[in-house]
């Protein structure tokens, strides 16, 4: 699993070329760490098909201002071309929800699937 920074955040989307799921956490909040835990099987479920990175809040106020985090935890998935944010959620959900999500991020989610992308 990936830990991001704000000096590493830049880097790391622009030369990757795979969807990233983020979860934004703090280490002080009990819900983050439900999120944190699904982190490796969402890891394990999507092995090389998506990147799974991590950011505390409260070590990268930059990381967490560029994303407007008011509360966490706060995950987003970002395609790979665009770079752009597919989808968001914030508070714990339960693991599918994080499934579509990346999948959503990859081209996969059912728009996609239903015209085709």
């Amino acid at each position: 699993m990936i830990e991001l920074t704000d000096e590493t955040y830049t880097d790391f989307i622009t030369n990757t070329d795979k969807a990233v799921f983020i979860d934004f956490y703090s280490p002080t909040c009990g819900p983050c760490h439900q999120v944190l835990a699904l982190l490796p099987h969402l890891e394990s479920h999507f092995g090389e098909e998506a990147l799974i990175a991590k950011v505390d809040v409260s070590r990268n106020p930059k990381l967490a201002a560029k994303y407007e985090i008011r509360s966490v935890p706060f995950c987003v998935s970002i395609g790979p071309q665009d770079k752009m944010v597919k989808d968001y959620e914030l508070g714990a959900k339960p693991m599918e929800r994080y499934i579509s999500m990346i999948k959503k991020a990859q081209g996969k989610g059912f728009f996609a699937r239903l015209f085709g992308k």
